[in-house]
């Protein structure tokens, strides 16, 4: 597995480095991501490390394709960010990030730094669970995002971590959701063009449709979280780990609105998935969703908890 991800040779000079170095570390960062699907985090960590170490080392000999080398740098940081936050190793989540935005500034790309700080948001919100932290991250994120060139698909997508981080924590507050929500909307009517670099799909109406169902999850809608994840099945189908957190999000939903055998069965499957995966992430979603149900226990419950205790050994 190690040597997968350490094909490139150490340069020890200037001239080692050329205009395809960039595309080769940036190609190995995407064939671990694709991995990501397939793979426990764990297994996965410490060859992007030994990536993320190659490529910081390319970056001291890059002379003037510093900059290209450095958005690499950005790239393989933020995807050990993602794996740090699956493992729920937050700390590490958030200094790979912070990695990952001073690279991408590094590689004056405000497109890839506004993503980046973005994601870091993105993680405050959720994973971190501090909205408030990321409400200042998603404001620095539009600092960038300023300086390059307007686009629907990130001002849309930066809207939507708003609306959530407005849903969030324990001062939610429903009509600046709505509001984040709404300016979403209008930029994805605005929509000119195919996504820029690094964004790989357009934030369209499903993806709106999808952030609009967690909101309403978060605000204990349960009939409004309903109808959105069904608006929202157009989208492009997850990675398995983030399919089981929305199912664990539809799961909530269900049982919101009383279906609470439907609910577990959901719950289950995501659950299932989770231990597979040893996503700590998915696991920890799957426990907080049972601590949230206190109502009378059934055999798919019973079922639930002696799945959800097998991750305790």
């Amino acid at each position: 597995m190690m040597a997968l991800f350490t094909i490139l040779p150490v340069p020890h000079s200037a001239s080692a480095i050329d205009e395809s170095t960039a595309r080769t570390l940036t190609s190995i960062t995407g064939q671990q991501r694709r991995l990501d699907a397939v793979l426990r985090s764990q297994d996965l960590i410490d060859g992007v490390r030994a990536h993320l170490d190659l490529a910081l080392r390319a970056r001291q000999h890059a002379g003037h394709h510093a900059a290209s080398i450095a958005a690499a740098v950005s790239e393989a940081a933020g995807f050990a960010a993602w794996l740090s936050m699956d493992m729920l190793d937050l700390g590490s989540a958030r200094g790979y990030y912070r990695q990952a935005i001073a690279s991408a500034r590094d590689a004056g790309n405000s497109l890839l730094a506004a993503y980046m700080t973005g994601s870091l948001a993105a993680f405050e919100i959720d994973a971190a669970a501090d909205p408030l932290l990321g409400l200042a991250m998603l404001k620095e994120a539009r600092t960038f995002l300023n300086r390059g060139p307007e686009s629907s698909t990130p001002t849309a997508w930066l809207e939507s971590l708003e609306a959530l981080a407005h849903a969030s924590g324990p001062r939610r507050d429903e009509f600046a959701s709505t509001q984040a929500l709404l300016r979403a909307e209008r930029a994805i009517e605005t929509a000119d063009g195919p996504p820029p670099w690094p964004w790989v799909y357009p934030f369209d109406h499903a993806k709106l449709a999808r952030t609009r169902a967690s909101v309403a999850v978060r605000l204990g809608q349960g009939e409004a979280a309903a109808r959105a994840f069904a608006e929202s099945l157009p989208s492009p189908q997850p990675a398995p780990k983030q399919a089981a957190l929305t199912i664990l999000e539809v799961a909530t939903a269900t049982c919101q609105r009383g279906e609470v055998e439907d609910a577990f069965r959901l719950a289950l499957g995501a659950l299932d998935t989770g231990i597979t995966l040893r996503s700590e992430r998915v696991l920890q979603q799957a426990r907080q969703f049972r601590y949230d149900y206190s109502g009378p226990v059934n055999p798919t419950i019973t079922r639930f908890d002696d799945r959800l205790r097998t991750t305790l050994v």
